[in-house]
């Protein structure tokens, strides 16, 4: 007698990988897309069978089923998951597992891979892609870019007309604007079109001004520039997808001997969360270190709060949404600090991570160098050849890390990276669930990313 399958049983779809069966639903494959190997399998009636790995095949399926990698899964070379997911048609979904944010383990970073470049100029500045297969970076070193897709593994070199680029920004997949400090304007540049610049974008009232610093939001393209005879400096705002120039913030003019006015922007990060565009800058004199953080709200142009550094000046600031806070390494005493971004109208008092603020003389600049970055709900300081890793500890409370009630908050430290002989630290980037570092003197990028996913990159 032939007993009619249920609903859930035609539901159930089986595959013969290489001599092992799977089972899963219809639901599940055709997830994979109309175009794909998977969701064409779920409308054959006949025996399914396919001549792969079923090892392989059985990390794709988890991918599919969960978005994610298995957090025990067998040690696979990322060259042959590439080749499997293309062979199904799903490689946008191992793109998405292996560079997803949310697999960054920032308590489990361990250095994986150096990539290598050619040449003898070290690293001047890296930017990650910022596409949906993030992970990947941008490097350039002397007049050129090299580009490092989500793999690690391809990766393509332009040449530039700068001398050494100061500042990259990807504003869209291949795309990237570019600048220098010695160079006038900021270059858009066409990666797919073999370097080519699309277009220079300049400070309209100036002249062969160069590029301090850039920046970007959905909407908007920043860009700090600084006069040829460094007597003014501004942030123009671009429109994004048009590149035609939308407005002018922070301009400033140095009259007489100058003062605090006469420091351009050398960074720029937007504050999704509050819709406001963070920009600093800091200059070394003979009475001292000296600088800005200021705060703009770039619809009304108004500046929302500006904190003017003397004592103990940063050496590098940074900002977390995740942590509602603005971060500093101070130059002279080597100390991280935070000041609240949900009292900037208030006065403003930074406040030191380790506790009390250590009394040491702010001569000894014990933070010159030191870079700072945020990333999630974490924040990297570099010193020297190591770097440090600060978390908040969330006591008394249930939630995350963003609190409704000021009250002082506690940061935990933990340091790695710390070998012996190991060059300066230069620069930090994140994008994905990879931190990228740069080291003095070295023609390579470091990538750190958590060993407990099981991948080999």
């Amino acid at each position: 007698m032939n007993i009619p399958a249920t609903a859930n049983e035609s539901n159930v779809i089986s595959i013969n990988v290489g001599g092992r069966i799977f089972q899963t639903s219809k639901q599940t494959l055709t997830l994979a897309g109309t175009d794909s190997l998977l969701s064409k399998l779920a409308t054959e009636s006949s025996p399914r069978f396919l001549d792969r790995d079923p090892a392989l095949f059985s990390v794709l399926l988890y991918i599919l089923r969960t978005g994610n990698l298995p957090a025990r899964s067998t040690s696979f070379d990322v060259r042959d998951l590439i080749e499997e997911s293309r062979y199904y048609g799903i490689e946008p979904f191992l793109i998405d597992s292996l560079s997803n944010p949310s697999q960054f383990e920032a308590f489990d970073l361990r250095k994986s891979r150096i990539l290598q470049l050619n040449g003898r100029d070290s690293p001047s500045t890296i930017a990650p892609t910022t596409s949906s297969s993030g992970g990947g970076i941008h490097v350039a070193h002397g007049s050129k870019i090299t580009s490092f897709d989500w793999s690690l593994r391809r990766r393509s070199t332009v040449l530039t007309s700068f001398s050494a680029v100061d500042s990259l920004l990807e504003i869209s997949p291949g795309v990237l604007a570019a600048g220098a400090t010695d160079f006038p304007g900021l270059q858009i540049i066409d990666l797919e079109n073999g370097g080519s610049v699309r277009t220079a974008l300049n400070w309209e009232s100036v002249a062969s001004s160069t590029v301090q610093a850039v920046g970007s939001s959905s909407e908007f393209l920043f860009a700090s520039f600084e006069s040829s005879r460094r007597n003014s400096n501004s942030v123009m705002v671009y429109d994004l997808s048009t590149l035609l120039p939308v407005l002018e913030l922070d301009h400033r003019v140095i009259y007489g001997t100058g003062g605090d006015s006469d420091i351009p922007s050398t960074k720029l990060r937007w504050i999704r969360s509050s819709n406001l565009l963070m920009v600093s800058g800091s200059h070394a004199s003979p009475s001292g270190v000296s600088g800005h953080v200021r705060f703009w709200d770039v619809r009304s142009r108004n500046m929302v709060c500006e904190i003017k550094e003397r004592d103990d000046c940063f050496a590098d600031v940074a900002v977390s949404e995740n942590l509602s806070a603005v971060f500093k390494v101070g130059v002279g005493s080597g100390e991280v600090f935070y000041a609240d971004l949900r009292s900037l109208d208030k006065e403003h008092r930074w406040i030191c991570l380790g506790g009390e603020e250590k009394k040491r003389s702010l001569n000894e600049r014990r933070g010159a160098g030191c870079k700072i970055e945020s990333y999630g709900n974490h924040v990297f300081c570099s010193r020297g050849g190591g770097i440090e890793l600060w978390s908040e500890v969330i006591t008394g409370l249930v939630g995350n890390a963003r609190r409704d009630v000021l009250e002082e908050r506690v940061f935990r430290k933990n340091s790695f990276a710390v070998e012996s002989g190991e060059n300066k630290v230069t620069g930090l980037a994140f994008g994905g669930s990879r931190m990228f570092v740069t080291r003095k003197d070295q023609q390579a990028v470091e990538v750190w990313q958590s060993p407990s996913r099981g991948v080999s990159m």
